[in-house]
């Protein structure tokens, strides 16, 4: 371009070098954006070589882009652009963000303790899980902002067994349209199925797995088993030693799925007091369309490999001799839950003085100690109902006690937070039940015992 060259004369040759190739990059950026625009059609007569480019609009680009309009095809024939959706997130990340996303409800519903353990969870999780929550909910927007308006009007609704769904969960990852998920099922060994996100997995993989060794020249004893005599030995292990091996390869995985697994193992948890009756286990077993293993992670149950545990303070002002100086004591005293298969349960309620680590070891129905009561227990989807809590070594008493908690499985684990909704002294003769203030009461938290198992 003449006249940009002449207007800097003063200026050094590093300088005019510079402005010639910005030039030339700015031609090049502006051919590929016209032949897009264009998409395929042949280019007008009124577009020449000689048109100087400039970083400003010059007064007859409309011109210009006008003679093009006339010349290229009509909107209805021109290719539409595919829009580029967002990668799948990854499970970390995916759980990371679930965490994000409960610590939101947590702070709107002013429940600000559980909310900042919550945002700390999530951020340990992954610091970016703000960027990914923020996109997330921007994508779902605009596509719902974008979807044709349906014929009927649709109620949407989350309930427990959709929102615990992995189908549910997959369905909301690959960014579909919104409503009930369609959960994958694919056929495991044995009679059983693998349904939810492992589903696709499995049904992705070839049937000629094995175990290979990680050193080519070293062999590996165990693929010479027949899968028939590892199944034998994977049913004598608890379900955490089964995942374990699980995680080894592919082939480990597929074994682990064997319906054989895992149906004694439902079926020996989701018995009374877990469930109504004996026939609920196969309403169960159809509700999750025979997959044994997602029954056992997904479906609520009380844990008996362990023991609840609520660690509760308060203050207590104290008395000193110098009156210029306030004194204040932080009381701590422990309340545990101990559940067994019979309905029977025991409840506890310790001072400092008696750590768990002295009381989980002695924790029995035969204990006798000063707030030790036993009663009885069953689940109603997930609350836990506690009756009858009585004093064993008192015969006569005029008063029982009950309780109420949520069974609820966050932040990590399943199953391992009991909330309370209700506290109440009850009156034996009259039946008569008195609520009791639960001021200083924290949540129960779940603590696997070794030997309970």
């Amino acid at each position: 371009m003449p006249a940009a060259t002449t207007a800097v004369t003063g200026d050094s040759d590093e300088l005019a070098r510079f402005r010639q190739q910005w030039l030339e990059e700015l031609r090049a950026k502006k051919k590929v954006s016209a032949n897009e625009e264009v998409a395929g059609s042949a280019p007008s007569a009124s577009t020449s070589a000689d048109v100087p480019a400039h970083p400003h609009p010059h007064p007859h680009s409309s011109q210009q882009r006008g003679s093009h309009d006339a010349s290229s095809p009509p909107p209805a024939a021109r290719k539409p652009v595919p829009r580029v959706t967002p990668a799948p997130m990854g499970p970390a990340l995916q759980r990371a963000v679930d965490v994000y996303r409960k610590a939101i409800l947590h702070e709107q519903r002013s429940e600000l303790d559980d909310a900042l353990r919550l945002y700390r969870t999530a951020f340990r999780m992954d610091p970016n899980v703000d960027r990914a929550y923020h996109l997330m909910e921007d994508e779902q927007q605009r596509r719902a902002t974008t979807a044709p308006a349906p014929a009927h009007k649709v109620h949407h609704h989350k309930t427990a067994s959709s929102e615990s769904a992995t189908g549910h969960l997959a369905y909301e990852l690959e960014g579909l349209v919104l409503g009930p998920a369609r959960t994958p099922v694919a056929h495991a060994r044995g009679d059983g199925f693998v349904t939810g996100m492992l589903a696709g997995l499995v049904a992705s993989w070839s049937d000629g797995l094995s175990f290979e060794p990680e050193n080519e020249q070293e062999g590996i004893p165990i693929k010479t088993m027949p899968d028939e005599i590892l199944l034998l030995v994977l049913r004598r292990l608890d379900h955490t030693s089964v995942e374990r091996f699980a995680r080894v390869n592919r082939k480990a995985r597929v074994l682990t799925l064997d319906a054989s697994l895992w149906r004694p193992i439902a079926k020996t948890i989701y018995q009374p007091p877990q469930v109504s009756d004996d026939e609920a286990f196969d309403a169960l077993v159809l509700k999750y369309m025979m997959d044994y293993r997602r029954l056992y992670i997904e479906h609520p149950r009380v844990r008996y490999d362990g023991v609840y545990i609520a660690v509760c303070h308060y203050m207590r002002n104290g008395v000193g001799e110098n009156v210029w100086v306030n004194y204040s004591h932080l009381i701590t005293y422990y309340r545990y839950l101990r559940f067994y298969p019979d309905g029977q349960v025991i409840s506890l309620l310790a001072n400092e003085e008696h750590s768990p680590s002295h009381v989980i070891p002695v924790l029995k129905p035969t204990l006798r100690m000063k707030g030790l009561f036993v009663g009885n227990w069953y689940l109603d989807g997930t609350e836990v109902r506690i009756d009858d809590l009585m004093d064993p070594g008192t015969d006569a008493t005029r008063y029982s006690f009950q309780m109420v908690l949520e069974l609820r499985s966050r932040p990590l684990g399943r199953w391992n937070r009991l909330d309370f909704r209700g506290y109440d002294s009850v009156h034996i003769a009259t039946g008569e039940a008195t609520p009791l203030a639960l001021k200083n009461e924290r949540p129960f938290w779940f603590s696997k015992v070794r030997s309970y198992a």
